[in-house]
């Protein structure tokens, strides 16, 4: 007799990676995965439900979700295996974690969550799970220029920060010379390094997100990049340095005057 099928969706859906990871029967690919083999399609799928938002692509977006969900059921499944948790003990403890952080909410507290509040109840949380620096729970796997602004902010809580973006500023002139004076190729690597992490530093004190700016100014680019190459009709190559930089130009001030160029 065939089994009937699972009334919700998500237990369907933690009945279909059980079925393709089963030894009897189950899927060879699947089968053949680990946490550190599925950990890059977990982080893809991420950028791809971030890519989803950014173009305003509802449809997709509820397919993408649908995606990284399946990361998440993918590796409890893994975990379940390996006697470790399950999908149920995941969902529990995210359900956990949010009445704890929201203690305004779900508990006598009152007042409101500001952001001192909730970086508090975080720092708590570290803690408890031994961290021993304020540099413990930064995920190595982040992106770069949002890993360099989490480290930056956790120094400033400590009081390690310059008192004004003054500091900053002369420190990435600083780094833009020792750059330039660098003379081996691992000191050139070094040296970009700290110009790159100044930087974001001197963004950070003006109350942004490097990793925002950056994303913004790269679909600038290509905007306009892609604008120039519809006006040159496919000779962009062929033209000369000044004639491109024209191009640019002209693709700017259409741009600011509020029309297309795309």
């Amino acid at each position: 007799m065939k089994e009937s099928a699972p009334s919700k969706p998500i237990d369907r859906l933690l009945s279909i990676m059980a079925r393709l990871r089963s030894p009897d029967g189950g899927c060879e690919w699947d089968l053949a995965q680990s946490f550190e083999t599925i950990s890059p399609y977990t982080i893809e799928e991420a950028y791809e439900v971030a890519d989803a938002i950014q173009r305003n692509d509802m449809e997709d977006l509820r397919s993408e979700l649908g995606d990284l969900l399946l990361q998440v059921v993918f590796h409890s499944r893994m975990a379940e295996e390996a006697g470790l948790f399950d999908f149920e003990d995941v969902a529990q403890s995210i359900g956990d974690k949010m009445e704890t952080r929201h203690p305004h909410i779900f508990g006598d507290e009152g007042g409101s969550m500001g952001e001192v509040r909730w970086e508090n109840l975080k720092e708590s949380e570290r803690k408890q799970k031994g961290a021993t620096s304020a540099m413990d729970g930064v995920a190595l796997a982040l992106p770069a220029l949002m890993r360099a602004q989490k480290l930056q902010k956790r120094a400033a809580r400590t009081g390690f920060d310059w008192p004004d973006p003054n500091g900053s500023e002369a420190k990435i002139i600083e780094e833009i010379e020792e750059l330039k004076g660098a003379i081996s190729e691992q000191d050139r690597a070094e040296e970009a390094g700290d110009l790159l992490f100044a930087t974001v530093n001197f963004i950070r004190a003006h109350g942004m997100s490097a990793e925002d700016a950056l994303r913004e100014a790269n679909l600038k680019f290509e905007r306009r990049f892609r604008a120039m190459e519809d006006e040159a009709q496919g000779s962009f190559p062929d033209l000369s340095l000044e004639e491109q930089e024209d191009l640019w130009q002209r693709v700017k001030r259409t741009e600011k005057n509020g029309k297309s160029v795309l």
